[in-house]
């Protein structure tokens, strides 16, 4: 017993030994890990696209190093000068927190637009501010986004897992067209499903009988972005 109160007391006095140094240790890695960057220095640029306050107080918004500095607006207009021409539509009829996680991604693949149907208000958690910078499009309903499908010539194509889903790993994806994901649990609409041309599936090797839907909306981007951005054919 002596032993073990020794030998608690002996890791106390190191602990107590060692505390300012990790603090300060601490401290440093989350000064080092500060998102953005400070004032500007030097001349301020006489490019317009560069935002006189941010130049003065600093930029740490979650954008890339190209954009330091720029004004939203500016950041949008060169996004659309090169978006990819396919869209993401989410179902909302239960105000799914996967939503904003959804968002975020289609802006990391550069979307054309990301459509909700269902409830106009979402949870725009999950998306870090990030739909400023998307064109986030309202259909009160399935019949009215596939009849905007329609008009701009998009394929309309579901994500879900359904006994007759087209795997999605031999699906050639179409240039120009619009990604459905339902919401976590009851997945697609039945309305959604009929409004598509085919519904993928991701093939799965465990025990689950799906994954979460943000997940797999990503996958599918990122899909699409092997296909057309890098040429790769199933």
């Amino acid at each position: 017993m002596w032993r073990r109160d020794l030998t608690i007391r002996i890791l106390r006095t190191l602990v107590f030994m060692q505390s300012e140094e990790t603090t300060t240790a601490a401290e440093r890695a989350v000064a080092e890990h500060i998102v953005g960057v400070g004032p500007w220095e030097g001349p301020w640029p006489e490019d317009e696209r560069y935002d006189p306050e941010l130049l003065e107080r600093g930029d740490r918004r979650n954008v890339l190093d190209r954009y330091r500095y720029w004004t939203m607006e500016a950041i949008v207009a060169d996004l659309d000068s090169r978006r990819h021409p396919f869209h993401v539509a989410i179902e909302n009829w239960q105000h799914d927190l996967n939503i904003g996680t959804v968002v975020r991604t289609a802006n990391a693949f550069n979307a054309a637009a990301v459509h909700i149907i269902g409830r106009r208000r979402w949870n725009r958690r999950g998306a870090m501010v990030t739909d400023r910078y998307l064109h986030v499009h309202h259909h009160p309903d399935v019949e009215s986004f596939a009849a905007w499908a329609r008009e701009e010539g998009l394929t309309v194509l579901g994500v879900d897992l359904f006994p007759d889903s087209v795997p999605l790993e031999t699906y050639d994806l179409p240039e120009r067209c619009v990604l459905v994901f339902g919401q976590e649990g009851p997945g697609l609409s039945p309305e959604a499903v009929e409004a598509a041309e085919s519904t993928l599936s991701i093939e799965q090797f465990g025990s689950t009988r799906s994954m979460n839907a943000a997940s797999a909306a990503a996958i599918a981007m990122h899909a699409w972005v092997r296909r057309w951005a890098f040429g790769q054919r199933v």
